[in-house]
């Protein structure tokens, strides 16, 4: 079974620009998948008001497809399931988003399975393919565009992520079934390189933007890039966000996005720019900036515990847990903008979800 081409009323979600938080892990204490807490969470996000949920992807811990745990389809099925009851319940239609990594064999399955459960689209990472050409890297991604539209995807070097160029991009936006790109390089240059590749392909207008600089967040929203297209000056904006920084705190960030989209005075622009750092600074305790991002996850996981939809920071790598000073850090962000947060969202709302 394949999905071919993006539904027209989801391709128009997308490309009016969504908040889309990447799924965590929910384990207990014995480092087991907690189905009663990942269940939960997606009820938060969609609750929240995200327009889509990225499930398998990195803040899921890309360790869900061992053999050893057996956790990929499990937990896109319990997605799928929460999914499926919200649009019965709400009428609206989220976009379902699944990760997809690993060399072409690979990719393809994982393309084949989440066609099969009902996702939408996949996010495709090229963290495998690290020695790949970038004609090597085309015909991988044009493989699994044959299954399934295909999100682009930009990652950090910091968790794996290897260099993509100005002509990569500029070949990858010209496949045909490529519906969007998540930039996550954590670097200014390289996002350019995205938009400029974008640009260049001439397919700018069907081809959605999203951040996942978790850095730059805002920055990225607020920016309208121009570049040439060969004959003419293009505009494109970044139109939403594929982040594991909205995994927490996902209502406030819902109205941050509406508020960019709304903005169109010069005043409420500079408020927003101070806002920005604000945010950066909260996602630098978050993401564990201060050690290389060694604890991006678990720094996640512990909001999400201070709130309740987690019972734990488990992982399912032993190894990885809160760097020293982390704890320190989360407090001193939730202490400084208290606006941030979605503590009373959650609480009114915890005992429905975990129902």
């Amino acid at each position: 079974m394949s999905q071919l081409k993006l539904k027209i009323d989801k391709a128009t979600i997308l490309n009016n620009g969504i908040v889309i938080p990447a799924l965590p892990l929910a384990l207990n204490k014995n480092r087991k998948l907690d189905e009663r807490r990942q269940s939960a969470l997606m009820r938060y996000y969609l609750d929240a008001g995200a327009g889509g949920v990225a499930v398998a992807v990195h803040t899921t811990q890309f360790e869900i497809r061992l053999p050893e745990f057996g956790l990929f389809k499990p937990v896109l099925e319990i997605a799928r399931e929460e999914f499926d009851n919200f649009e019965t319940k709400t009428l609206k239609k989220p976009i379902r988003i699944c990760g997809v990594i690993g060399q072409t064999a690979q990719a393809t399955a994982e393309a084949q399975l989440a066609a099969s459960l009902g996702y939408d689209a996949v996010l495709l990472s090229l963290a495998a393919l690290r020695n790949a050409t970038n004609n090597e890297l085309i015909e991988h991604a044009k493989k699994v565009a044959e299954i399934i539209p295909v999100i682009g995807f930009y990652l950090q070097s910091a968790v794996g992520g290897r260099k993509l160029d100005v002509d990569f991009w500029r070949g990858f936006a010209a496949i045909e079934n490529v519906v969007a790109i998540k930039m996550a390089p954590f670097n200014r240059y390289q996002t350019i390189d995205v938009v400029r590749g974008l640009i260049e392909s001439g397919r700018s207008e069907e081809i959605a933007l999203y951040t996942g600089n978790d850095d730059n967040i805002l920055l990225d929203l607020l920016t309208e890039f121009q570049f040439s297209d060969g004959n003419n000056i293009v505009k494109k904006r970044i139109c939403g966000g594929l982040l594991g920084h909205w995994a927490v705190w996902t209502k406030k960030a819902v109205e941050l996005l509406d508020r960019v989209h709304k903005t169109d005075n010069k005043q409420d622009f500079q408020k927003l720019l101070t806002l920005a750092t604000h945010i950066t600074d909260s996602n630098a305790a978050f993401f564990d900036s201060a050690n290389n991002f060694a604890g991006c996850i678990t720094g996640l996981h512990e909001v999400l515990r201070r709130q309740g939809l987690l019972e734990g920071i488990w992982t399912l790598n032993e190894r990885e847990t809160l760097s020293p000073g982390q704890v320190e850090e989360i407090d001193r962000v939730y202490k400084a903008y208290p606006e941030l947060n979605d503590d009373l969202f959650v609480k009114k709302n915890l005992d429905r979800w975990l129902a």
